[in-house]
């Protein structure tokens, strides 16, 4: 079997609106394009992977029910649109409340799994997101961060300072990593 490459992508800010905490279905409003860029990807022979960190569900402002509703909001939503993720994984943790854990991210944890379940080449993969958090586990697994600049939140490292390339948006992300393939 020979390995594929990946889009790791955010999910709030990235995907979809960043409302805070998601909390049910009736939130999730794709931003614009990310869609229609998910699609490009699949049509292209990427995988797309989500994988998000929800502490809301550590914190008790949500359920994982109430999560597994909104994954299958925004999955429900994507396919719409033409568009297939095809794994969502989520770190429900938050270390104040549940102690550190190897899933939350900037953690491997998930990326590893995702690599693992569907014989991803994480060298040939983009690692997606609004947060450094989000691009960081590139460096460690070898692939290339994107920060698209559509997240409501800043880090406190300025992304460029750390070395990562900035785009506008997801559309914009996903052009630039199929142009570098």
């Amino acid at each position: 079997m020979s390995l594929k490459p990946a889009l790791f992508l955010d999910r709030d800010g990235t995907l979809i609106v960043d409302t805070d905490f998601v909390r049910g279905p009736e939130a999730v409003v794709p931003l614009p394009g990310a869609a229609e860029a998910v699609a490009r990807a699949n049509a292209a022979g990427w995988y797309a992977v989500v994988i998000t960190n929800q502490s809301g569900i550590a914190r008790g402002i949500l359920t994982e029910d109430d999560y597994q509703a909104v994954a299958r909001e925004v999955e429900r939503q994507f396919a719409a649109r033409g568009a297939r993720l095809d794994l969502q994984l989520h770190c429900p943790h938050f270390p104040a409340i549940s102690g550190p854990c190897e899933c939350r991210k900037p953690g491997l944890k998930l990326y590893r799994q995702a690599v693992a379940q569907l014989g991803i080449d994480p060298l040939q993969s983009w690692f997606i997101g609004d947060r450094l958090r989000d691009l960081v586990p590139a460096r460690a697994l070898g692939g290339r961060g994107l920060h698209v600049l559509t997240g409501t939140r800043t880090d406190d490292t300025p992304i460029t300072e750390a070395g990562f390339e900035q785009v506008a948006d997801l559309p914009a992300a996903v052009a630039r990593a199929l142009k570098a393939r």
